[in-house]
Parts: C-alpha cells; structure tokens; sequence
C-alpha cells in the first residue's frame, strides 16, 4: 500500500502516521525524501517532524561533515520511543513479550495453559502484561497484538481439534483483549505473525517473494508478495495444513481424512513413538509433495521454514525432502535454496504480533480508518504511559 498524504481539513493524524511509517521503513531518511514518498510538502513534512522528535518516537542525527557545508539531518525511529506488546496464544500455553520499535525483545514471559478457556487466557494475559510493562516503568504502550491458530470463521474448521484453540468460537477478540491490558488491540494468526516476523527480523529482508511454511502446533503457510501477506477472501489463505494428502488417512477434526498436517506437525510428532531421525523418515515423501505442491501454486522465491519446532528439526526436516520433485522452481538461474530454515528465532511470532499492533496504530490503512470516523478522544499514537 503506498504511503501517501491528504490534505483534507481533518488529516493531521493521518499524515503523521504516514510520515512516521516512512521513517520506520526507510530510515535513516531525510526530510526531503520523506516528502517525496508519501506526496507532503518539505514544511509540511518538516512541521510533522517537530512534534515526533518532541515526542520522543523520531531520532535526528546529522554526520560529521566530509567536505565543505553541513550534510542533511537524517530522521529514524527512537527505539525506545515506544513499546508493543506481542502475544502467542496456543494449545499448550501463552508467551507474551515486550517489544520496542526496532523490534527488540526487552522482557518477554510464558504462562503454561494447555486448552485455556477465554476467561482463563485473558485473565492471564492481563497479568503477563501487567508484568511486562511494569518491568519498564515510564515507557509508553502503543499498542498489542495477538496472534493465536486459525482459521478464523470457518464453521466446521475454526477452533475445532486439537491444534487450534477449541472452544474460542465467536470470542470477541480484540473488546476482550483491549478490555484486560486498556491497549488497541489487534489480532492475526499465528502462521501470518510469523510470517511478518520473519520478513522484519529474518531471512524475508533478503527476499520480497516467499512462501512462510509455518511447522506450529498444526501447519499453515504465509505467501509474502512484495513484503506483505496474501490474506485470501476472509483472511484464511495459506491453511495448507488442511489439503487432504493421503486418500482414506487419518481422520482430521476438520471432517476430511488424510490431511497435511495429521502427518506433519508438532501434534502429529508427538504422537509418534519413535525419535526425530525415525518421524521425519516417515513422513519424508508426504512432506517431499507438500514443497511440490507449495513451489507450483505460488511460485515462490523460496520457502522458509519456520515455526515453533526446533531448529534442529527444521533442518532435519528440510534435508529430508531432497531431492525435490521437479516443480516450476526448477529453475538453473537460482540464487537461493528452494527451502531454507527461517533465522528470525523464537520470538518471530511475538515480533510479528507487536508489529501487526505498531502497524495498526500507525499505518496509511488505520489512519484511514481513524480520520474518517473523525475520532475526537485524542490520539492513538501517544497510546498510554506504562504503570509504575
């Protein structure tokens, strides 16, 4: 989506949040590029600039000079700025973390909850976040984001089984979560966090189109195009996991047999008596068509595997699927591995979760939202002080 201003009388917020994700992405930036990219004028953007450096969510620095005259002041995000909360719901428990705006984990928790009911999840994860922020007092939250198994409003599919949060249906997500922590919310899956977690921190800077296999609890994927998630019609693009594989298989809660992700999982590894090395011999072939599959569909740069599975595992995992099925990734002009193990470590998912939280607070898409509801009890970016 392009990052472009508006000079409509009720606009200010809007463009603020549209320079600010400028600087987040493209900084270090000077004023005049920024100008350029999202349409404003040099005073326009320079009066913008004012208020976020005296805010405290932009940097200035200027280098020393090398020549004669002064070189441009460049602007970039304070790190410390702001904070985003990110929370990974699961089967078998909840992590949260506290994430500054460069990404970095500054305090991160885990709460063992297998099967948590709504009531008992939210009322931990008001607790973990009371933890969390109170271990930096005086920050500012922006916002916080939970990413939790999909699909999502899928009556036969959604929380049903054991790798998705049985018994969640028509949980009002983002009223409960802003209700516990008194944060804008905002929500996503797990397989889609990730896969935003991976592009910010991980292997997707290098690559712009990419497939996210995400090896959770259950299995789903992400295809990134240009940087951002394929989301589907109602948001469940990607649940491979639920592509029948093995006619007359195992019987999947979903009412299908023979699914993925019955034989390629974290669930289905536990299920198997046997160690690694002799799981993922077994389930070579089925994971072999899988990247077949993937590869024809979407026609990737790569697939990047990653997830909640060790990283060992993925590796074993990856090696197993060689040699690949000829595919339309086949190809003799290749730069990169057709599968790679993701670099973006184990807090790719609550990275992704705090962004998805940055992002709808400060991007073009919720500035629209806020300026045409016109809001007049102030403004989401300066978000709350963390309680002492």
């Amino acid at each position: 989506m392009a990052l472009r201003g508006t000079n409509q009388e009720f606009g200010r917020p809007y463009n603020r949040r549209i320079v600010l994700e400028s600087i987040r992405r493209f900084g270090p930036i000077a004023r005049g590029e920024i100008a350029r990219h999202v349409g404003l004028t040099v005073q326009t953007v320079s009066t913008i600039v004012r208020e976020l450096e005296e805010q405290g969510f932009i940097l200035s620095v200027r280098e020393e000079p090398k020549g004669r005259g002064l070189p441009p002041a460049t602007l970039r995000i304070n790190p410390e700025g702001g904070f985003a909360v990110g929370i990974h719901l699961t089967p078998l428990g909840i992590d949260a973390a506290l994430i500054n705006l460069s990404g970095d984990v500054i305090e991160s928790a885990h709460r063992e909850a297998p099967s948590a009911t709504p009531d008992d999840a939210f009322d931990a994860i008001g607790a973990m976040v009371a933890e969390l922020t109170g271990r930096r007092s005086g920050g500012r939250v922006i916002g916080i984001g939970m990413a939790l198994p999909g699909p999502f409003g899928v009556e036969p599919m959604s929380f049903v089984g054991p790798t998705t949060m049985a018994g969640w249906q028509d949980v009002p997500l983002r009223e409960r979560l802003t209700a516990v922590t008194g944060l804008p919310a905002f929500f996503e899956n797990d397989m889609a966090a990730a896969a935003m977690g991976e592009r910010l921190y991980g292997l997707g800077a290098k690559h712009s189109e990419y497939y996210y296999l995400y090896f959770g609890f259950g299995l789903g994927g992400t295809m990134l195009h240009d940087g951002s998630a394929l989301r589907g019609a109602w948001g469940n693009a990607g649940e491979i996991g639920h592509i029948p594989v093995v006619p007359g298989g195992e019987p999947c809660p979903c009412g299908n047999r023979g699914c993925l992700e019955r034989y390629i999982s974290l669930e289905a590894r536990g299920r198997w008596s046997g160690d690694d090395a002799d799981w993922v011999a077994d389930v070579a072939p089925i994971f072999r068509n899988a990247i077949a599959t993937i590869e024809n569909l979407f026609d990737p740069e790569t697939i990047v595997l990653g997830g909640l599975a060790s990283p060992a595992l993925l590796e074993r995992l990856s090696a197993s699927a060689e040699p690949l099925h000829n595919s339309v990734s086949a190809r003799r002009d290749r730069r990169t591995s057709r599968i790679v193990v993701a670099q973006g470590g184990q807090h790719t998912v609550l990275r992704g979760a705090a962004a998805l939280a940055v992002s709808g607070v400060l991007s073009p898409r919720f500035g629209q939202i806020f300026t045409a509801k016109r809001q007049s009890e102030g403004d989401l970016l300066k978000g709350g002080d963390i309680a002492a």
